[in-house]
């Protein structure tokens, strides 16, 4: 051990320390993602879009907003947050416009992580994987006020392990489901849809499936 008021000089020891000092310092500051990098209008990518939805409903998202499945929103890996983007689902043409509200997908090979509903309108919410283009575009508050105009309600009890009961049924045949309360109602509905039209359509559907009767109505 040595011991004595002055430190060794031993100048290759000291300059490792400093370089060793300055990496630490380096990716001590350094952020865990990359940095949003703002695209113009017209910049496209090409890749696969994955979708999520339960158990991230609820949960903040990277910009602070509460992820809501039922919306039309998205994760990039570097896109500025509100950052609006068509998406083409390039298997059959359907698109969609969302707005980027969180950081993600973290899988390779992945573009665009979207919400259940983004997914829904392209038809990629059973496959769970779509090859899509994305485009920037200009604000589209349109399109995407549209979303969540409508549901189906498929019940309504006052006893709530009745509802309870309907909608582990409907989740088990594959139906966005949930359950609102109203005072002493238990209101079992399912989806959302940005029209009358395309909800009643999907209406025979849910009651042929689950052998229930139920009614198309507006949910904001």
């Amino acid at each position: 051990m040595w011991m004595g008021s002055e430190a060794p000089r031993w100048p290759g020891l000291r300059l490792a320390g400093l370089l060793l000092s300055g990496l630490l310092l380096l990716y001590g500051c350094a952020p865990g993602r990359k940095a949003a990098k703002p695209r113009p209008e017209g910049w496209s990518d090409v890749g696969t879009a994955s979708w999520y939805g339960q158990p991230f409903h609820g949960r903040r998202t990277a910009n602070g907003d509460v992820y809501d499945m039922h919306l039309l929103t998205a994760a990039h890996r570097t896109l500025p947050f509100g950052t609006v983007l068509r998406v083409e689902n390039l298997d059959n043409s359907r698109e969609v416009f969302v707005r980027v509200n969180d950081r993600g997908p973290f899988v390779k090979g992945r573009i665009l992580d979207l919400s259940y509903e983004a997914a829904r309108r392209l038809g990629m919410d059973v496959s769970g994987l779509a090859r899509v283009r994305i485009t920037v575009t200009e604000d589209a508050s349109t399109q995407l006020a549209q979303a969540g105009s409508y549901t189906l309600q498929v019940g309504a009890f006052q006893d709530a392990t009745l509802a309870a009961a309907l909608a582990r049924d409907a989740r088990r045949r594959g139906f966005d489901v949930r359950i609102e309360h109203d005072g002493p109602w238990s209101r079992v509905r399912v989806g959302s849809f940005a029209s009358r039209q395309e909800a009643e359509r999907e209406l025979r559907r849910v009651e042929k499936r689950l052998g229930v009767r139920g009614v198309v109505v507006r949910s904001d």
